[in-house]
């Protein structure tokens, strides 16, 4: 091989605004690929994505799959088709969904979110976990090196698909620079919500059965009467199950639901927020975690092992399931805020796109060697 690394990054499974956490980890650890004449990265995607993200657009070179609608079989056609056909050049071929097709002669660099269909399968349609579990083995052992984005998947993927340590790589997630925003911004969100001058905790998440929102909701009867709880997040499968939860706990306006908001929005909610609270059973890593360290907000968290590996000593550990636990942990964090925004202020510089983008790079090289 010789001139610079060609490498062709797969996104066409990225449907934007609708796969959750692992659309902004890939477009910040491809953000964070440094200025290097000596790789040259084409991201194969919906066109949705480029505008989504102009930003990325104009630093790579990008190709727009020709589908006329978003659906997943269509998708997964396209792949084995006309992706297969336009990076028959490249060095590398990047597959950023977790799964890669089994046709193509490239070296293969896959992204392993996390392994939710194994630890939770009631949580996914039959057709979808039938579709993972026929295809990730196979992807895992095809790819030459596969990324993941924490040493808890790592050591998840070695042990379900029998996959070499060696060619398990993680690349962490990489949170760039939040601002905070002006006072008056964050006054003007909080009027627009709901939220007012009350004080609040606040959790991001859609409401997936494994994100742990009733907790929340319950916890408030042990908390001081002021306080609220904001959830900002889509609709998931529990969300019946939220909305009687809130319904049953008599603390109907204590709790602020937002729905999907701009990132602006989220930014400004996470800062003002007193804590964040992140009860979640479940998570391959947890960008909100790092999020709100960037914000100056500290961290109440569940012991799910990767919860646990991303905020290391920078935030109240809940051991207890429970919702008198989880407001222990809250009236924790309020006690010592100034201490854990300090350790959050420390923690998040392993956690940055230049860190991530070293990493992925590192990766493509791994698999052309």
């Amino acid at each position: 091989m010789t001139g610079s690394l060609q490498v062709a990054v797969n996104l066409t499974w990225l449907a934007p605004g609708r796969v959750g956490g692992s659309e902004e980890y890939l477009v910040r650890q491809l953000s964070g690929i440094p200025d290097d004449p000596s790789i040259e990265p084409t991201i194969y995607c919906q066109s949705g994505l480029v505008a989504a993200h102009p930003a990325l657009a104009a630093r790579f070179r990008s190709v727009a799959v020709p589908l006329r609608r978003d659906r997943r079989s269509t998708r997964i056609l396209a792949e084995h088709t006309w992706l297969a056909a336009q990076t028959r050049s490249a060095d590398v071929v990047h597959h950023g969904g977790g799964t890669a097709p089994l046709i193509g002669r490239r070296p293969v660099v896959l992204t392993v979110h996390d392994l939710q269909y194994l630890s939770y399968p009631e949580h996914f349609g039959r057709g979808r976990h039938s579709y993972l579990d026929r295809m990730m083995p196979r992807s895992v052992r095809r790819a030459e090196v596969v990324t993941v984005p924490s040493a808890y998947v790592k050591r998840t993927v070695i042990d379900a698909f029998d996959a070499d340590a060696r060619k398990v790589v993680v690349v962490p997630h990489g949170v760039p620079e939040l601002a905070k925003p002006p006072e008056i911004e964050v006054e003007a969100t909080l009027a627009r919500y709901g939220v007012g001058r009350r004080p609040f905790v606040v959790y991001p998440a859609i409401t997936h059965p494994h994100k742990g929102h009733a907790v929340l909701i319950e916890m408030l009867a042990h908390l001081d009467s002021e306080i609220v709880v904001v959830l900002v997040g889509g609709e998931g499968s529990a969300e019946a199950a939220v909305r009687r939860a809130i319904a049953a706990s008599g603390q109907e306006d204590r709790v602020v639901r937002t729905g999907r908001v701009p990132v602006a929005d989220r930014d400004a909610l996470i800062s003002a927020a007193a804590a964040m609270v992140f009860p979640s059973e479940y998570e391959g890593f947890g960008a909100p975690l790092v999020e709100a360290m960037v914000l100056d907000t500290p961290v109440v968290c569940s012991r799910a092992e990767a919860v646990v590996e991303v905020v290391g000593p920078a935030a109240v550990i809940v051991d207890d399931a429970g919702p008198r636990a989880w407001a222990a942990g809250v009236s924790e964090a309020l006690d010592r805020r100034a201490e854990l925004v300090g350790l959050g202020r420390v923690r998040r510089r392993d956690f940055t796109p230049e860190i991530s983008g070293a990493a992925l790079v590192a990766a493509y090289r791994q698999a052309s060697s």
